[in-house]
């Protein structure tokens, strides 16, 4: 053990990759260095893990489907990974089938080393700067991650940004979550409180229609089962952003999600104005996970608290420029109870 925790691996850089324990409020965490990842997370009295992740840090780089990261500088799509910003063009890192920037790029935070500056018992604080160009964004961007388990069960996540030149950030919390240890999450009830989601194109990139969820399949406004069918007839791949508010706000609850299979229930609160409901229908690392399980598709959902995607090139879209002397400040708690 050292003062950052113990050597949990090494990078394909040589990068020490540490990890930390916190507990408090009847939850356990495992927190790694390699994209602020949380690797493990427990409830007392419920055997499973809650989330989805790997027992060792080699399967990380080549199999994590950003399990447990902190995606950034910009989580989400970017389409064509072109903006303007104060007039000058920028183009990113086309990591999505070479047409989209997706999550910060090919080497973005979610792949990126973090520094531990404080660890107690209940609380980690992760740091990166992510450098001038890196990705093709502008501005060096120092992100502080903090993970702190409160009473009641709450995983608190905050991430504060700043920069030194006009930017984009939007970072958020890509865990999978899976309440019963089962072998996916259709059997899950689902709640988001949002009357619109964004249509997406073929890109999975918003087209800047608000599409009302009402009389849909996508209306998750009262509790239902992730299992649901379709126009096609088949299940709805989930994998889009649900609009909760026009702008960033006081924290709310957004979103519950429940397994009648342990009685563990997770409720979402944010500052955010969107969430991004995924329910990992891409899922299928050739690796065993946690306690030894092989995911397959449905294997965990992800509620991303965020900016909606794609936001500077959509008038009326969250603002997703953070600009010098500025502190963009999003935060989540993700609660956790069991009856």
């Amino acid at each position: 053990m050292t003062t950052q925790g113990e050597i949990f691996g090494t990078t394909p850089k040589g990068e020490t990759v540490y990890r930390v324990k916190i507990s408090g409020g009847g939850l356990t965490a495992h927190v790694i260095t390699w994209g602020a990842v949380i690797q493990d997370l427990r409830l007392e009295g419920h055997d499973a893990p809650l989330v989805l992740g790997f027992d060792h840090f080699d399967d990380y780089p080549k199999y994590s489907s950003y399990f447990g990261a902190t995606p950034g500088r910009v989580a989400n799509r970017i389409g064509k990974g072109r903006f303007t910003l104060d007039g000058k063009s920028y183009q990113l890192d086309l990591n999505q089938n070479g047409d989209t920037h997706l999550h910060g790029g090919s080497d973005g935070l979610g792949k990126t080393n973090w520094t531990i500056v404080a660890h107690a018992e209940n609380k980690v604080i992760l740091q990166v700067t992510d450098p001038d160009g890196r990705g093709g964004y502008p501005g060096n961007c120092t992100v502080t991650a903090t993970y702190e388990l409160k009473a009641d069960g709450v995983l608190n996540v905050l991430y504060e940004s700043v920069t030194d030149q006009p930017t984009l950030a939007n970072i958020c919390q890509h865990t999978y979550f899976n309440l019963d240890g089962r072998d996916d999450v259709l059997g899950h009830d689902i709640m988001i409180a949002a009357d619109h989601y964004l249509e997406l194109d073929e890109h999975q990139v918003p087209t800047g229609t608000l599409v009302p969820v009402a009389g849909s399949a996508m209306d998750l406004r009262e509790l239902g089962p992730v299992r649901r069918t379709g126009p096609d007839g088949g299940q709805v791949e989930f994998d889009h952003n649900f609009c909760l508010s026009g702008e960033r706000v006081e924290k709310r609850s957004v979103a519950l999600v429940r397994s009648v299979n342990s009685g563990v229930t997770l409720e979402v609160r944010t500052t955010e104005p969107g969430v991004q409901l995924y329910a990992g229908f891409k899922l299928k690392p050739t690796v065993p996970g946690l306690s030894g399980k092989l995911y397959g598709p449905y294997a965990g959902l992800c509620l991303e608290t965020q900016i909606w995607p794609d936001a500077i090139n959509h008038a009326g879209f969250p603002n997703a420029v953070l600009r010098p002397g500025e502190v963009l400040r999003q935060e989540t708690d993700y609660v956790f109870s069991r009856s």
